[in-house]
């Protein structure tokens, strides 16, 4: 039986503050995700401490993307100060919230309209005032038809990487159940989609959310896979475009 050893370098031993401001250095650096053992290696501690400081750091207010035998990516550092913003640069975040609002399911929706509250509430008065009076603004006449599902769920799984079923109608009224990986909702002018590795056909698949019913989140994951089945679809979908007009699925 052959038996694989972790080689852990040594260090003097440091104070936990030192070692957690190491911690955060070590997630700045290097390549993403970082696994809790490369981090060990770095620290010179083992995994398990790694876990616990982590807890410690998200408890801090770091945001720390992973988990176990994943990976850990250090999406926001608590320690850094808040960006400002230019002009031009309020005024894009403003009206993409905007429209946010106006084509994103109930629950993005208000996280939209929250952000701008949170947003006009820490700015510098002058900056603030210019939100309040923004010059872009974002209206549709015609909107994405209502989605036949609870579309804040989908995302959730999305984001968890977690297979989903549902029942799908197609342009012509057939009527197919289907289990899929869902990689990414896409917004278009007049439906909104969901690029996806469909079980049944095994490739990608876009699929109208007005036209799925019954969704159910399975147990089935499909973790750390998320990411470059994305890429791939986004390719085969630029391949697509290349060839024809960008339009809603059938």
């Amino acid at each position: 039986m052959t038996v694989s050893v972790i080689s852990v370098r040594q260090y003097e031993p440091m104070s936990r503050t030192a070692r957690l401001f190491q911690l955060m250095q070590a997630l700045r650096s290097g390549p993403q995700p970082r696994t809790s053992i490369q981090l060990a290696q770095d620290l010179g501690v083992s995994p398990r401490t790694v876990h616990r400081d982590i807890d410690t750091l998200r408890g801090l207010g770091a945001v720390i993307d992973g988990e176990a035998g994943f990976g850990f990516t250090l999406i926001e550092d608590a320690t850094l100060p808040p960006l400002g913003f230019l002009d031009d640069e309020l005024e894009a975040l403003v009206l993409g919230l905007r429209e946010v609002e106006l084509i994103g399911d109930p629950a993005l929706s208000e996280a939209a309209s929250a952000a701008l509250r949170k947003l006009q509430g820490r700015l510098p008065q002058r900056q603030s005032h210019r939100l309040s009076h923004a010059v872009l603004t974002a209206t549709r006449f015609d909107r994405p038809p209502k989605p036949g599902i609870e579309v804040a769920r989908l995302r959730k799984a999305t984001w968890d990487e977690q297979a989903v079923e549902f029942g799908y109608s197609d342009a012509h009224g057939a009527e197919t159940h289907r289990r899929v990986n869902p990689l990414s909702i896409v917004y278009m002018d007049r439906a909104s989609v969901l690029v996806a590795w469909c079980h049944l056909r095994q490739d990608f698949r876009t699929f109208r959310l007005d036209r799925m019913r019954e969704l159910v989140v399975t147990e089935q994951s499909f973790r750390p896979n998320r990411v470059p089945l994305l890429r791939q679809a986004i390719a085969r979908l630029r391949a697509q475009q290349a060839a024809e007009d960008c339009t809603p699925p059938e």
